[in-house]
């Protein structure tokens, strides 16, 4: 990645093969690729692997504010990174790294040149705050449910 990228970092307490399920499958990346509670994300769709496409709609509920975040998956290497350029060019790299049950995510991307960095830093956050809470419960429920 090029210096001037921006990066995210969330810690999330639940193992690396649940971070990676949940970054990856299309009805849970609805529920939490979501920076404010006004927002939704009502489309995605997502084929993870090298040469694979994504889609997803970003918008505000009501409708008035929105964007597609779309490109193409440059690698793939399952439960380690996922590197992408979207359809304007720009590249990411998203890693992931287990510390015993908890995962580190860290994503770096390039900025749009229109869009102040500390708007586009806040959002790209707030994204990685949702996906934490939503990973964390969703496990805590399952391990309710394993335990009986």
């Amino acid at each position: 990645m090029k210096p001037g990228n921006l990066v995210a970092t969330v810690l999330v307490g639940s193992p690396l093969d649940i971070v990676w399920k949940n970054w990856i499958t299309p009805e849970d990346i609805k529920k939490w690729n979501i920076p404010f509670d006004n927002w939704c994300c009502p489309v995605v769709e997502n084929e993870v692997k090298e040469g694979g496409r994504f889609f997803f709609r970003m918008e505000t509920k009501d409708g008035r504010e929105g964007f597609d975040h779309k490109g193409k998956y440059d690698e793939v290497i399952p439960l380690q990174y996922i590197k992408y350029t979207q359809d304007d060019g720009r590249k990411s790299v998203i890693e992931f790294q287990q510390i015993d049950r908890n995962t580190i995510v860290r994503e770096s991307f390039e900025p749009e040149k229109l869009v102040p960095d500390e708007v586009q830093q806040e959002f790209c956050q707030s994204v990685l705050q949702r996906f934490k809470t939503y990973v964390e419960e969703k496990d805590e429920i399952a391990e309710q449910i394993k335990s009986g």
